[in-house]
């Protein structure tokens, strides 16, 4: 238990020095993106997410991790993704950089941690309502797309890393 402690900690602040260095705490990087005209956060996060993909996979296979597939559920997806979204516009940072950007001493960065507060709050408060209606629209249950498709899982995260690639060159190709 300490040492997954310990190792959430590491993790923690090597991404946290990551997200420092790859500049995607700064306010006109943040704007950028929503703006669709500087793809640095958005490269930084896709990185991220195919460096994890084939961790997790690669841990999984080794048996060295165990996957907790969630149920999917688009009401309840669809409705935290618009919250998510209106909040990062309104703000100019998402909950990760607004961390980051109280790190370096940004104080409008703590909007972010009183939105995240009080968000959890909220939810908190009304979880049994959402539990009756939210959280049941559209559930499809514990979906993977290589479960979808009927196809070993390494395809999919080969195809998707492949074209995360692709999507760079082109980035870079239109100065984004």
């Amino acid at each position: 238990m300490t040492s997954q402690l310990i190792y959430g900690l590491v993790t923690g602040i090597l991404f946290g020095f990551f997200l420092q260095r790859g500049q995607v705490l700064r306010y006109d990087k943040q704007i950028g993106a929503l703006r669709l005209m500087d793809m640095t956060i958005l490269k930084f996060m896709l990185t991220a997410i195919f460096v994890g993909c084939v961790g997790i996979y690669l841990l999984n296979d080794l048996g060295l991790a165990k996957l907790s597939i969630k149920s999917t559920v688009l009401g309840a997806t669809i409705i935290g993704g618009l919250i998510f979204g209106i909040g990062w516009g309104l703000l100019g940072y998402c909950p990760g950089t607004s961390m980051g950007a109280i790190g370096e001493g940004r104080w409008d960065g703590l909007w972010g941690l009183l939105g995240m507060v009080a968000g959890a709050a909220v939810y908190a408060e009304s979880y049994p309502l959402m539990k009756r209606t939210v959280l049941t629209w559209g559930n499809l249950g514990k979906i993977t797309l290589p479960g979808i498709l009927g196809i070993n899982h390494w395809i999919v995260v080969i195809v998707f890393v492949l074209a995360g690639i692709g999507l760079f060159y082109w980035f870079e190709k239109k100065n984004l």
